[in-house]
Parts: structure tokens; C-alpha cells; sequence
């Protein structure tokens, strides 16, 4: 057995493929690969990027849907010293170009059904040198007889680049190396085992992997996510197999069928957006799945309401409910509970969280209202971009932070972090503020409501007047403002209730389930411009 000498992702995924060959770690529809193919797939891919002149800090964008194909591209670069970037398969030309550029990739795996939309594109990208599609002919060419993928050089310093954004301004790469990632945002080997001892060594998660037990994990969204990525990854260096989806839009229905046939025992979500259909299909479908084996059901990347975890646990009654919180510049914060009163999460004050100032020049005392910074292991910047960069990651008494972008205050016990939402979305009404998350929490609790997102619309008298923008389950109807707002009324200060209520045929949000808060402020703008508002 080779043995790993540093956290490079592939190293530690070798180490658990040597320890459990013969377990399945991929299951997508009638696919089944188990560790050592999946490890097997993932060399001679590096291989043949590496005879095709993909180096040490190239990058490598990964245009796939979830399965083995995305999991193995992403080793294989690993691999390589090469940076994985993910690239949403959403994303039309002039976004792909983008991504295409500011990665500055340097090969391209992609999925067939995006073929025509990528090979018109490549002629405009010699820097492509390899553009892999994930096709017959690649599958004849992995085949055959290589030579075992280069791993010189393999070191803690890796680099890979997850890129984010997009709703608010261009997306933009953060760059991790993969010990930090492993360490801030999967856990270093100890996610579930929760002894509050990360592993020492990456020789460790071998013993880890055999000893623990085979669970069956499921990332809803796309692996395009970093969310969902980060969870696949825990799962895999914990030795459990991973479900996928043969869909690759999101469907309710789908979702809780695979669950049930493969006896998912693990499910990640992003927020309510996935919570409130798959809750509408068990309340409309009660008995039609076994879904005894899931042990958790868990959200990260946006909030998961209380009153959707209650009613899905109902359909399983087994399950551990899990909202966890979570950055792409800070990695994997942790769950807390929802406080009784304003906020989305309670945290406890650590040696790696604290609330600074909007500037990070200081630290607030407690009863302040500032940023969530983390520090200890997180990303080195952004990809090409300094001046962002020296801007989120800042020094403080000697302490390199990641200022998390979401206001936070420190209660009054000096220990206590209530999580209050972005601050690049806080609505200023009145100089009172008014955190978009909140509102959206209450309105998706009244029954006709399928999904909103809360904006700021500019207001001559007040700065800005909270706009919310709702699909509902019926037509639109003369009272539905009225309506709204009295359901709000007993839970929300009167400065915090919506002047207007916008009604679309659907909440625009990302592939993952992502808040598009550019697209709903245009929408409210625009509506109600034109006085269509209902």
C-alpha cells in the first residue's frame, strides 16, 4: 500500500480506497463503483492529463453533473498538483466564458449533454490545451494500458479553487489548499465520528474508514456546490458510499425515490428552498416511502426553517434534523439552535470564531452588533483578485480572519454569537435594519406561500422599503398584500413588515438552491414601476 505523506485531497482519498477496495463508493442509478475503481478511474484520468501536458498548478474545470465522472476528474487533478474548478452547468456562453478566463483553465472535463455549448466556445480559449469530453471514446481511452499517474510533489500546499458569487457581482475562485480545506471544512476526519480529536496524520482515516460503518450518503444538490461538495468529500474519506441522482434539475419526487430504494441514511440539502418541496411531497404522498433509514437529514448553504424540519421529521422518524452553517471563505462553521427571538443561529464564541468590527479593525464588546470572522484554517484569498482579497482576509492582533460577510452579535454574555444574516442584504428602513432572512422565515410559514426572497427597494422617505417577492401555491389574487402582511404582523415589528408583496410564477434562485437577490430586486423594481404589484 502506498502511504500518503501529506493531506493532499488524493493522497487521503487513496487511503481510504486502499483500506476499503471493495466497498461501493459511487451509486448512481444501475452504476455502482467501488473504491478501488473509482481510485483506478481517477489515475488513469491524471494519467492521460498528464501526457496530454497538464502540470503542477494548472487548472482543471470540472463541467459535470453529480456521479463518479465529477468525483474522479476532481482526484484526478488533485492528482496532478493541477487546481479543480468547479463551473456551474447552468452557466450559458457568456458565463462559461467568463469562468473560462478568469480561472485561466488550462483543461476542460465536461458532460456530453453540454458539448455543443462548450466546443463553441473552445476556439475562442487556446489556453485549453485539453477538453475532455466525458464520452465513448474518453471511456476507450481510460481503458487502456498507462503508466500510473506522476505524484511528485504532492504537499499540504495544494491549491484548489471553488468558485462562488454570481448573485450579487462576477463569480469569484476562492482558493484553499487542501489541508486547510480538510481541517475548516470537512471536519479533518472527525465529522462523524465527533470525538473532538481531527485526526493527526492522514494515515489515520485508513483505520477510520475500516472500523466505521458503511453509511449511505446523499447530496441533494449538485457537486458544483460547495456545500455539497464538501459533504461528498466527508463521506467519502469516512469510507461511505455515496448516491446519486440520475436527474439533473432538482425533483422532489426523484429525490425521495432514490432515498428510499437506496436506503439513503444520510441526505444534504441547501436551505428551504429544497426543504419546503420535499416536505410538500411527503404531506401529499403520506406512506408512499420507507424512509426509516435515514439518520440525518441535513441542510448547509442556506437556512432550513424550524417549522420544515419539524414537519419532514415526522415522515422520518429517525432522523437527526441538521442545520448547519456554513462559507465558501470560511469553511464549515458548525449547527446551533435558532434563538426565541431575532436571528438564524446561536453559536458559542471559540478560539477560531469572533464578531470585529464591519472593518475588522477591532473586536466588539458585548451587546455589539458587527461581522462573523473565523480564523484558523481558511483559504488563502481569491484567485487573481488582491484587492478582495486583502479586503475579507485581514490580520488583527497578530490573528489572520476570514470576515464572513454575515452580521453578527455578540450578546451580552460576552460568549453568545446570534447569527442575524448577510449584511450586504440588510434592508436600512428608517435607520431601523431589517435582516431579509427573518421576513423570508415568516412568510414561508403561511400555507399559500412556496418560496420568497426579501429586498430592500430604494424609498425617498425611508431609504429603503422591504419588498417581498413570493410564489405561491394558487393564483394571485387582489388580497394577497393584505394577506401577507397580516400574517406577519403578530411575528414581526411593524418596520419589518413588507410595504409591498411582489407575485411571481417562481422564485428565481441558483441550480442549488442559492438566493438570486439581484434578480428579485430588478423583479420588485420593475413591477412595481409599472403598478402590477398585487
Amino acid at each position: 500500500m502506498t502511504q500518503a505523506s501529506s493531506y493532499n485531497l488524493a493522497d487521503l482519498f487513496e487511503q481510504v480506497a486502499h483500506a476499503v477496495p471493495d466497498r461501493s463508493a459511487v451509486i448512481s442509478g444501475e452504476a455502482t463503483l467501488s473504491y478501488r475503481e473509482l481510485e483506478a478511474r481517477a489515475d488513469a484520468l491524471a494519467a492521460l492529463l498528464a501526457r496530454r501536458g497538464i502540470r503542477r498548478g494548472d487548472t482543471v474545470g470540472l463541467l459535470l453533473y453529480n456521479g463518479a465522472e465529477y468525483l474522479a476528474t476532481f482526484f484526478a487533478a488533485c492528482k496532478l498538483g493541477a487546481l479543480p474548478v468547479n463551473i456551474n452547468y447552468r452557466y450559458v456562453g457568456a458565463e462559461l466564458a467568463y469562468v473560462f478566463d478568469n480561472a485561466r483553465l488550462s483543461a476542460l472535463v465536461y458532460a456530453p449533454a453540454l458539448a455543443s455549448t462548450v466546443e463553441a466556445l473552445l476556439p475562442d480559449f487556446p489556453a485549453i490545451q485539453v477538453a475532455l469530453c466525458c464520452d465513448a471514446a474518453l471511456e476507450a481511452e481510460l481503458a487502456a494500458p498507462h503508466e500510473p499517474a506522476p505524484r511528485d510533489g504532492r504537499n499540504d500546499d495544494d491549491l484548489m479553487l471553488l468558485y462562488t458569487g454570481g448573485t450579487t457581482g462576477a463569480p469569484k475562485g476562492v482558493m484553499w489548499t487542501h489541508k486547510a480545506l480538510f481541517f475548516g471544512a470537512l471536519g479533518g476526519g472527525d465529522m462523524y465520528r465527533k470525538s473532538g480529536q481531527p485526526v493527526t496524520s492522514p494515515q489515520e482515516l485508513a483505520a477510520i474508514a475500516q472500523a466505521g460503518t458503511p453509511l449511505r450518503f446523499m447530496p441533494v444538490a449538485p457537486m458544483m456546490h460547495g456545500a455539497a461538495m464538501w459533504a461528498t468529500l466527508v463521506s467519502l474519506f469516512a469510507g461511505h458510499t455515496v448516491v446519486t441522482t440520475t436527474q439533473t434539475g432538482f425533483d422532489a419526487m426523484h429525490v425521495l425515490d432514490t432515498m428510499a430504494q437506496q436506503q439513503v441514511n444520510i441526505t444534504a440539502i441547501v436551505g428551504d428552498a429544497m426543504a419546503m418541496p420535499i416536505r410538500d411531497a411527503l404531506e401529499a404522498n403520506p406512506g408512499r416511502w420507507d424512509l426509516s433509514a435515514v439518520y440525518v437529514f441535513g441542510s448547509g448553504g442556506a437556512p432550513f426553517a424550524r417549522h420544515l424540519q419539524d414537519d419532514i421529521k415526522r415522515h422520518m422518524p429517525n432522523a437527526h434534523m441538521g442545520n448547519g452553517y456554513g462559507t465558501s471563505e470560511g469553511g464549515v462553521i458548525g449547527q446551533g439552535p435558532r434563538p426565541d427571538g431575532e436571528g438564524l443561529m446561536t453559536l458559542q464564541l471559540g478560539p477560531e470564531l469572533a464578531v470585529l468590527t464591519p472593518t475588522g479593525s477591532s473586536h466588539v464588546v458585548p451587546g455589539e452588533t458587527g461581522i462573523l470572522a473565523r480564523a484558523g484554517h481558511v483559504p488563502c484569498g481569491y484567485w487573481g483578485d488582491e484587492r478582495k482579497t486583502a479586503e475579507t482576509f485581514i490580520q488583527l492582533d497578530g490573528v489572520r480572519y476570514a470576515l464572513l460577510g454575515d452580521a453578527a452579535r455578540l450578546e451580552a454574555d460576552g460568549s453568545t454569537i446570534t447569527l442575524l444574516g448577510r449584511g450586504s442584504q440588510c434592508i436600512n428602513t428608517g435607520g431601523e435594519k431589517v435582516f431579509p432572512e427573518e421576513v423570508e422565515d415568516v412568510l414561508r410559514r403561511h400555507p399559500d406561500v412556496t418560496d420568497v426572497l426579501v429586498v430592500g427597494i430604494p424609498d425617498p422617505r425611508w431609504g429603503q422599503k422591504v419588498t417581498a417577492v413570493v410564489s405561491l401555491r394558487r393564483a394571485a389574487s387582489a388580497g394577497d398584500e393584505a394577506l401577507l402582511r397580516e400574517h406577519c404582523r403578530d411575528l414581526l415589528a411593524g418596520y419589518k413588515l413588507p410595504k409591498h408583496v411582489v407575485v411571481v410564477p417562481e422564485v428565481a434562485r441558483s441550480v442549488a438552491g442559492k438566493a438570486d437577490y439581484r434578480w428579485a430586486r430588478q423583479t420588485a423594481e420593475s413591477t412595481l414601476k409599472n403598478g402590477e404589484n398585487s
